[in-house]
This record gives structure tokens, sequence and C-alpha cells, in this order.
């Protein structure tokens, strides 16, 4: 699902009460299909979800020009954001309700240049899901051609609320 064309207001997010009656997958599901607001961040840097499963979420993504750096390539960060999205959010949906997580640590390696206006497809997979921590690998390919345009790694930390 793509997301909504309507700015995304600190209203629509849901309270961590929300958050915490859910499981991570639930969340995630919810999130898919609408009925939990996306991401913020998903508006400006142009990606959405496209597949919700346990330990496994792809997002699609369109460059454009407000991702580039000075030289006119898309940004680094953007494939970062992308990246740290999708594995992180593989990572939610094997998060226990009550809990919670939050990014660690994650890794990029840029393999070749996205072209503007080009979509791609991201895939985050969780390779080890355990009480604390939860790691997860992905990648970035272009949706037309499967081409390889960059990889990554991210350690989650898992949390109650105190």
């Amino acid at each position: 699902m793509r997301p909504p064309r309507e700015k995304i207001t600190p209203a629509d997010l849901p309270n961590s009460a929300k958050i915490l009656s859910m499981s991570g997958l639930d969340f995630m599901l919810g999130v898919h299909a609408g009925t939990l607001a996306p991401p913020p961040i998903s508006q400006s840097m142009g990606f959405w979800t496209d597949e919700v499963e346990k330990g496994r979420v792809v997002m699609r993504a369109v460059a454009e020009f407000a991702h580039c750096n000075p030289t006119g390539g898309v940004h680094g960060g953007w494939y970062g954001t992308l990246l740290d999205s999708c594995m992180s959010c593989a990572a939610m949906t094997e998060v226990p309700k009550g809990s919670f997580y939050t990014t660690l640590e994650y890794k990029v390696n840029i393999t070749r240049a996205v072209p503007l206006g080009t979509e791609v497809v991201a895939t985050g997979i969780v390779q080890h899901a355990g009480r604390t921590t939860s790691v997860a690998n992905g990648e970035v390919r272009g949706a037309a051609d499967g081409r390889l345009y960059a990889t990554g790694s991210a350690t989650c930390l898992i949390m109650k609320p105190e």
C-alpha cells in the first residue's frame, strides 16, 4: 500500500498503549492495510510497504530529485533509510505483544547508483529473533530488472516499558 497523499500528523500515530496492545506482526499488518498510519518518514523518502509477513517485510520506493546529494546522485542516506526501515520493520514482526523495538545499529553497502525515477524493491528478512535483540538482512533491487543496488544488515533492541 502506498502512503497516503495527505500529510501525516502526530495525531494520526498510535499512542504507546495502542502499540503495546498488539504484537509487532499485528502492528505491521495494520500499517500495511492502512488501518494504522505509515511512518511519516515514508512520505518524504518515497517508500511504502508492499508485503508483510512474520520475519519479512518488503517495501517499494522511487528515488526522486529531493533525495539527491549536491552532485545529483541519490544520497546514501536514502538507501540507509530504506534499508533500515524494511529490516527493522521485519524485526518488528517478531516482537511480542507488550514490547517494542528500536534500531541499535545498521550497515549499508551500496553496489550501484539507483537512477532517479526507478522503482526499487527493498526486502528485509529476520535472521535471528531473540528476547532482547533481533538481527535482519536486507537488499534493494530494481523492481523491473532485479538489479542489486544495495545490501544491509541491522540489529534491533527489543524492550519492555519500565
